[in-house]
């Protein structure tokens, strides 16, 4: 016993001055880049599995159609990144290999297909590697529902929390294991501060925090405080604290759920609560992802891979609609307000034409393709 509690202890030391020196790096900051002062963004386009390269052909075309003047004209290159597949990575034994970063490090913004994680083992999701080695920090997701009056805007936190250690818990023995959790004061800083500037350039009435600040006190106690704390400077804005688990009732309760605006959330909490917003939108299918940092940003479809839909013979059907609202957020992110309505409107009209895309009772992606690619010509 006393041998399994000194490597246990050994390990969490090496675990925490990682996090120690996460931290002072954290606390330094760094100058967000100016998209608009570029003069060429470069927008990196990323497959990922399953279903990935039948969407992101989809989203590839639909941006050489929407950007055909400022493509020829080299205010934006389209660069596809090959490698990040899952049989690469196990290949190669990491959840981003180094080749496939170095040509992402490349890249101002990505746009990104969804990629596939193994079961068990130690390998990183490729998604939380990303989020991890470019300092994404905030997951911005966007959900809107007009018929019921529902316009909310989740801010995750995506570099801390459960998810920053998932992969590296220690087991002392067969029968234990242990998982951390990681929050700092700055991370936590970081993304309140984004949520709430987000609601006072939006007009937007309040900011909900969401922890569990009652059982997790110390990490989640963190959030809260920090949260209030920087709400002082947007006395503007009221500022509304829930638990999870009720916040994830009051989320389908139509009585109140049209009275939230803003949701700002640690890192499991948001993954939760954004994929039940996107369900009541419409489906995980519908809805896309935002993963901004101060030098880079990642754009995705917040569904998976969509192994049944390629194992039925039907990924022909996927449906493109997640990536292309993902496409969306990555166009204003990059001052391209004006091709990001554009491309929003036509995603919004096709999608209410087809709202059985995504089976084999609807249209082909390739056709949604056609059609989009047609509309954005004219």
């Amino acid at each position: 016993m006393n041998e399994a509690i000194e490597k246990t202890v050994e390990a969490f030391r090496a675990l925490l001055e990682e996090q120690l020196s996460r931290q002072e790096r954290l606390e330094k900051g760094e100058a967000p880049k100016d998209y608009a002062a570029l003069g060429t963004v470069t927008v990196g386009l990323i497959d990922g599995d399953g279903i990935g390269p039948v969407i992101m052909d989809c989203a590839g075309k639909v941006l050489e159609a929407l950007l055909a003047t400022e493509i020829a004209e080299r205010k934006i290159v389209l660069k596809k990144i090959d490698g990040l597949t899952i049989e690469n990575r196990i290949a190669k034994g990491k959840a981003v290999p180094d080749e496939v970063l170095s040509q992402i490090r490349t890249c101002d913004v990505l746009l990104k297909g969804p990629t596939a994680t193994p079961h068990g083992g130690n390998m990183e999701s490729a998604n939380v590697a990303l989020r991890r080695l470019l300092d994404l920090y905030a997951n911005v997701r966007p959900v809107r529902i007009p018929e019921k009056k529902i316009d909310w805007t989740f801010f995750r936190e995506n570099s801390e929390g459960e998810y920053v250690l998932g992969s590296r818990g220690i087991a002392p023995n067969d029968g234990m294991a242990i998982d951390f959790k990681v929050t700092t004061a700055a991370g936590s800083e970081r993304i309140a501060r984004a949520a709430f500037e987000f609601a006072k350039n939006n007009g937007k009435k309040s900011v909900t925090v969401v922890t569990k600040a009652n059982i997790m006190k110390k990490t989640d106690g963190l959030f809260s405080e920090v949260a209030r704390r920087v709400s002082e400077d947007y006395p503007e804005i009221e500022v509304r604290e829930r638990y999870i688990d009720i916040m994830t009732a009051e989320l389908i309760d139509g009585a109140v759920n049209a009275t939230f605006d803003v949701f700002l959330l640690p890192n499991l909490y948001g993954d939760i609560l954004t994929d039940e917003a996107a369900q009541l939108q419409g489906g995980v299918g519908t809805a896309g992802s935002a993963n901004i940092g101060a030098r880079c940003a990642m754009f995705e479809a917040i569904h998976g891979t969509a192994p049944r839909l390629i194992e039925a013979g039907l990924g022909a059907y996927a449906s493109p609609f997640s990536i292309l609202r993902a496409a969306v957020l990555m166009l204003r992110h990059i001052s391209l307000a004006k091709a990001a309505s554009r491309l929003e409107s036509e995603v919004d009209a096709l999608a209410a034409a087809y709202p059985n895309s995504g089976s084999a009772d609807g249209p082909r992606c390739a056709e949604i393709t056609d059609m989009l690619t047609e509309a954005l010509k004219n």
